[in-house]
């Protein structure tokens, strides 16, 4: 694609007053204000002097601005152009919404939090969101990820894991068979806190959150007999963790370090046992029905803790998965007298009528799936922690979830297949970030957006579910 030469752009000017970048944040918007986003930060939020006031608004300017694209405060001037303040109501200054959240102390981000919650359960009464947590089977993922700050102005931040400077999300994320991965818990931490600080008590809350959405679902929850499954890496292997998930009914599946008790359980395991499965480089023969591969899986029953109290002791199994140790050595010349592997184990206490060694492991790999989520964040709201407060960053964090939660909500409104489980980023692109101009006729307002829009159906069944055919009209 070059620029025209029949007619060569000559000049550029700001000066249209009717012009808005963001048509999509109206119908998204209008989904926020129906799910009652305002009405719920305006209940349970208590930010005190004359920057907490009107809590609702700034809540969902914040939100609104995160949808648009904002990853800082100063983005979040993104509301204040061309038509903006004809389409919304008062929309805040940077620098309103910036002395807002310098105002939170943690007992307000629990109680955004709190909003939070409330919030994804309305938005999943009024969208697929959530589609499948009443009838199939559900996954709750746990995870933390090192958001990189810069400067030692900012409260919190340290060196962890990771060995860059940061502070430590922690997420807790559901998914069904039919839904991408909403995110039902999140907690900012210091950047040197531990994977496991803290876990057990979002473990507990994500499947409380987990239970409150199967209420609220369409769907009948007593159609379903699997139970919820938590799935987390090796830093969440622990007794707290872990009970927490089976003293609130479900299933856990968790990776383990190959400490000498693995090892040993390990070596126990019949060379017979070993099963390959569908894995990189894999073949299937339809002859003999089975995989050629050389990944191959085994398990053994296991109790997990057996060291510990008795009451501590977790019965259970032990899935192993191995594959070739294709590690350059020091000598290629020289041979070896056997194969060398490279083993993966996790800890799982699924029936293993329900889920098979083969089945477990392939379901157990896909928890994978939280890393997406972290990146799907950080590629937009979490980009950046704004602030030097510890406490205003968490709330930014809180406001990113939502606002990624409902961005979810409005792609799966679509009708689309391919935004339904789209990233938020590719939802903004092509829903959100849409170009209109405003006209106004009988104190109605009307939308002119682009002709040949590649995702007008898309963004048409957007609108109409959220606002109705008695709405204003979009031409």
């Amino acid at each position: 694609m070059q620029l025209s030469h029949t007619r060569p752009v000559a000049a550029a000017r700001f000066d249209d007053p009717n012009l808005m970048s963001t048509a999509g944040l109206v119908p998204v918007m209008s989904l926020a204000q129906a799910s009652g986003l305002l009405s719920l930060a305006d209940r349970h939020l208590s930010v005190p002097t004359d920057k907490g006031a009107n809590a609702g608004r700034k809540i969902a300017s914040l939100v609104g601005g995160m949808v648009g694209g904002a990853d800082s405060i100063a983005d979040l001037a993104i509301l204040r152009h061309g038509a903006m303040g004809t389409v919304f109501d008062r929309p805040y200054a940077p620098s309103t919404l910036g002395s807002f959240l310098r105002q939170f102390t943690f007992g307000h981000v629990r109680q955004l939090d709190a909003v939070a919650s409330r919030f994804l359960s309305a938005l999943a009464q009024r969208s697929p969101l959530v589609a499948g947590i009443g009838t199939g089977r559900v996954l709750v993922d746990i995870d933390d990820s090192i958001i990189e700050v810069h400067g030692h102005g900012k409260q919190g931040s340290g060196y962890g894991y990771s060995g860059v400077r940061g502070l430590n999300a922690l997420l807790t994320t559901v998914t069904t068979d039919t839904c991408a991965p909403v995110i039902v818990g999140q907690r900012l931490r210091r950047g040197a806190c531990g994977s496991p600080r803290g876990a057990a008590r979002m473990v507990a809350d994500a499947l409380a959150a987990v239970d409150r959405l199967r209420t609220h679902s369409t769907e009948s929850a007593a159609e379903s007999t699997q139970k919820v499954l938590v799935r987390g890496d090796s830093a969440f292997y622990g007794h707290p963790t872990l009970r927490a998930a089976i003293r609130a009914g479900a299933d856990v599946s968790v990776t383990v370090r190959l400490t000498a008790t693995i090892k040993r359980a390990i070596e126990s395991i019949d060379d017979d046992a070993w099963i390959p499965i569908e894995y990189t480089d894999a073949l299937y023969d339809e002859a003999t029905d089975t995989w050629i591969s050389r990944a191959e899986v085994a398990e053994i029953p296991f109790t997990a803790f057996a060291s510990q109290p008795k009451a501590h002791r977790i019965p259970g199994r032990l899935v192993v998965r191995r594959i070739p140790d294709l590690r350059p050595r020091k000598d290629p010349d020289q041979g070896t007298l056997f194969d060398i592997w490279r083993f993966h184990a996790f800890f799982t206490t699924t029936d293993p009528d329900d889920l098979d060694t083969v089945a477990a492991d392939k379901l157990h790999r896909h928890h994978a799936i939280i890393e997406q989520v972290h990146a799907d964040l950080k590629n937009s709201a979490l980009a950046h922690l704004p602030s030097g407060r510890f406490t205003a960053n968490a709330a930014w964090l809180v406001c990113a979830v939502m606002a990624f939660n409902l961005t979810r909500a409005a792609g799966t409104l679509t009708g689309d297949p391919k935004l339904t489980k789209a990233t938020t980023g590719t939802i903004r692109r092509t829903l959100v970030s849409v170009p209109a101009r405003i006209a106004s006729s009988a104190r109605r307002l009307t939308l002119h957006l682009p002709t040949h829009w590649p995702w007008e159906t898309a963004w048409h069944n957007l609108f109409d579910t959220t606002f109705g055919r008695t709405q204003p009209i979009i031409v």
